[in-house]
């Protein structure tokens, strides 16, 4: 167990050292200046050599990529020249620890993801910090809504096979899988939002919070996450139900179903006691999946239902060139998709013991 845990997380940091590699060097090749940027395009020779100073675009492309990897690693190399880059700014770097060696530190601190360019030089980890939890309730809810009732869909409609029930429920899976989110999202806002407002209460956009009538403080409002949250877990609602019927035909078609059917056990108990369990793998890893990738695909649904999450903040990073949030907004995810991984692969071997941990 525990050297299947080290092998995967070797996997995980080289991923994660290859991810941060394309990231810089995808966006290092962009045109335009990032100095300038920040300038707002002014033309001002003396702030913009002052500002590529400051965010170390003077550096050679090398030298940028070492001090990126420098502000990213959580034990890192710092100047104690103040004039550095790299120099251990409290304001910069949240240190934990620093331990001094001449003209420079070695420090013990959190992944710096560095400032915005157009948000007044706030830190990315903030605006992510605040934009991420949102997101996050947004797939869980989602994946949740797809995850119940695709398990119950695939049971019946496995249990049914090749009946007009079984054949209509594979017909809604297929238009769920083929139907872009930003169109659903579009006709379940304008349907449900706006035809049908005056029967559903939703509303066409909304948030999480939202400020009471008196100003006075925010109040959560459960019903704007509805919408989002079911037209985001559309997708996957329509694979988990096709996963779900045909690993559970499977599964009944084994020797030792056949075994207890022959000792007398019903239906009823052989597929609660043997068929779902041993049906889940396929689902669970589809799920794992489809969980992850919800923290990408939920861009264009937060963008139309107005939800601040971390998808509409990287739609309106896009708009603005602002790098460093788009940087660390892809970052953030890409951990997550990691860690998500690692899980699931603990959880595969749980659910079925014939998957060997270290296979």
């Amino acid at each position: 167990m525990i050297s299947y845990l080290i092998q995967k997380l070797i996997y995980a940091g080289l991923t994660l050292f290859g991810v941060v590699t394309v990231i810089f060097f995808l966006f290092a090749v962009l045109p335009g200046d990032p100095a300038r940027m920040l300038l707002d395009q002014r033309e001002d020779s003396e702030q913009l050599l002052m500002i590529k100073k400051k965010y170390g675009f003077d550096k050679s492309l090398p030298e940028q990529y070492i001090n990126y990897l420098n502000d990213l690693s959580p034990i890192s190399i710092h100047s104690n020249s103040e004039s550095s880059y790299s120099y251990l700014d409290a304001e910069k770097y949240n240190s934990l620890l620093s331990v001094s060696f001449g003209n420079f530190s070695l420090a013990l601190k959190t992944p710096y993801l560095r400032t915005s360019f157009q948000q007044g030089g706030r830190k990315v980890s903030d605006i992510i910090g605040s934009t991420l939890p949102n997101t996050a309730v947004l797939a869980v809810s989602a994946i949740s809504i797809a995850l119940l009732l695709g398990i119950f869909l695939g049971i019946i409609s496995a249990l049914f096979k090749d009946t007009w029930l079984d054949r209509t429920i594979g017909l809604l899976s297929t238009v769920g899988m083929s139907v872009p989110s930003f169109f659903s999202a579009i006709i379940f806002a304008w349907v449900f939002g706006y035809i049908l407002k005056s029967f559903t209460g939703l509303n066409m956009s909304g948030n999480l919070y939202e400020i009471d009538d008196f100003g006075e403080g925010y109040h959560l409002v459960l019903k704007n996450l509805l919408l989002p949250a079911v037209v985001l877990g559309i997708r996957p609602l329509a694979v988990i139900v096709q996963l779900m019927r045909n690993s559970l035909l499977e599964v009944l078609s084994q020797d030792y179903i056949r075994t207890a059917r022959s000792k007398g056990l019903s239906k009823s108990k052989i597929v609660l006691r043997h068929g779902i369990k041993n049906s889940l793998n396929p689902v669970i890893t589809a799920v794992s999946g489809w969980f992850a990738s919800m923290l990408a695909g939920a861009v264009f649904v937060e963008y139309i239902f107005n939800w601040n999450g971390l998808g509409k903040e990287i739609v309106q990073a896009l708009n603005t060139l602002d790098l460093p949030v788009i940087m660390g907004s892809v970052l953030v995810i890409s951990c997550i998709f990691i860690v998500i991984n690692i899980l699931v692969d603990l959880l595969y071997g749980l659910l079925d013991p014939r998957v060997r941990m270290g296979n």
